[in-house]
């Protein structure tokens, strides 16, 4: 007779410290989501012609970008603030933090030093050198990884095996 397998209905606790970091990195990135975000949705233009100064987007899509993006930027951070549809939520903002840096690369790469648009909009001089974005960025996208690490892996991890009844039933040996 084989052994009946382990009925581990509940998932290990998360260790205190885990789920703490876990929430501040999700605050965190709400905050930064949400205060980018601000000025953007206020301030449409301003944030078009600083969208328009990274020379990367075709013009057609300039103004949708300026229109869409802070929208999306607040209601990602919304998500992380209140905790809701993290997955997805984590998932989008680590793309955007991607392509974010990507964009300050890619100027930084052709020398050019634009005004990011990232929290204000509509300066024509650069607040910080490209340098200091590209450095920032990297520091958001260290957040975001972790907290990536969280809710996919970790808590994968700290999950019980499953195991349908159909599943538990294929493994039994008949007799």
């Amino acid at each position: 007779m084989t052994p009946m397998p382990e009925n581990r209905s509940h998932p290990k606790k998360e260790p205190h410290a885990m789920r703490l970091a876990r929430i501040v990195a999700r605050l965190i990135l709400a905050g930064i989501f949400i205060y980018a975000s601000l000025d953007k949705i206020a301030h449409p233009a301003a944030f078009a012609k600083d969208v328009y100064n990274y020379q990367i987007l075709p013009d057609a899509l300039i103004n949708l970008a300026a229109l869409v993006l802070p929208w999306l930027e607040m209601f990602l951070g919304l998500c992380l603030l209140a905790g809701i549809w993290l997955p997805g939520a984590v998932l989008t903002v680590n793309g955007l933090l991607i392509v974010f840096l990507a964009a300050h690369v890619f100027n930084l790469s052709r020398g050019l030093d634009v005004n990011c648009g990232c929290f204000s909009t509509g300066s024509d001089t650069p607040a910080m050198s490209a340098g200091w974005y590209l450095l920032r960025d990297v520091g958001f996208l260290a957040v975001g990884i972790f907290l990536f690490y969280a809710v996919f892996v970790h808590r994968r991890r700290e999950r019980p095996e499953n195991t349908s009844i159909r599943k538990r039933d294929n493994n039994k040996e008949t007799y």
